[in-house]
C-alpha cells in the first residue's frame, strides 16, 4: 500500500504543477473578456434610468401627471424632454432634480423620454409630442393658464428656469431673495406707485 501511495503522489504533484499555467491563463482571458459595469456621464451609452443613475431621483419617473391633466387643473408644468443615452440629458438630470426640490410641489415635472413619443402628422396641443423640437435635453416651462414662457433646448441653466418660476409663482427675485418667498399685497402696491 505504502508503494502505491508513493507512486501516485508524484505523478499528481507533476500534473498539479503543469495544469496550474494553463488554469491561470484562463482565468485571465476570462476576466478580460468581461466587460466593465460601470456607468459613464460622458459617454453615450444607455446606463439606465438617468434620473435614477445620475440624480438619484426616482420619484421623477414615471411622473405624477400628465401634461394635459396639468393643464386642466391649471398647474404649472415642465415638460423635459431627453433619452436615457444621450451624455447632454445625463448631465442635465441633476438640474431636472434640484428643480423639483423646490417646485416639486407646485409644479407638475413631466420628464418625456422622446423614444416614447409615436410620430404622428399633427399633435393635440395637450400631448408633448406638440412641443418637442427635434433635440434634447429640451424643456417646456407652462404657466398656470397654459401658456408656454419657456421653451428652449440644451442644457438651460438652473438660474434661467428658476428665474421664469419665480414669475410664474410671482416670487421675489433670486437678488433680493435667498429663500423662496411670495411677495406681499403691500410690497407690490409699493412698486406700483413708485
Amino acid at each position: 500500500m505504502k508503494g502505491i501511495k508513493l507512486q501516485f503522489l508524484p505523478i499528481f504533484s507533476l500534473n498539479w504543477r503543469h495544469f496550474l499555467p494553463f488554469f491561470l491563463l484562463l482565468v485571465c482571458l476570462f476576466s478580460l473578456s468581461m466587460s466593465p459595469a460601470f456607468a459613464g456621464l460622458k459617454d453615450d451609452r444607455y446606463d439606465g434610468n438617468i434620473f435614477v443613475v445620475y440624480a438619484g431621483n426616482g420619484s421623477l419617473v414615471p411622473p405624477r401627471a400628465t401634461l394635459a391633466t396639468a393643464l386642466k387643473e391649471h398647474k404649472p408644468a415642465l415638460l423635459v424632454f431627453y433619452v436615457d443615452d444621450s451624455s447632454d440629458c445625463k448631465e442635465y438630470a441633476i438640474v431636472v432634480s434640484r428643480l423639483q426640490e423646490f417646485y416639486g410641489a407646485a409644479t407638475e415635472i413631466i420628464p418625456v423620454n422622446v423614444d416614447t413619443i409615436l410620430p404622428t402628422q399633427t399633435y393635440n396641443s395637450t400631448e408633448p409630442g406638440y412641443y418637442y423640437s427635434g433635440a434634447v435635453p429640451q424643456i417646456a416651462l407652462f404657466d398656470q393658464s397654459g401658456k408656454v414662457v419657456l421653451n428652449k433646448t440644451g442644457q438651460v441653466p438652473y438660474e434661467e428656469v428658476d428665474d421664469r418660476l419665480r414669475e410664474v409663482f410671482d416670487l421675489l427675485p433670486r437678488s433680493q431673495s435667498l429663500e423662496l418667498k411670495r411677495r406681499s399685497f403691500n410690497e407690490l402696491n409699493s412698486e406700483l406707485t413708485e
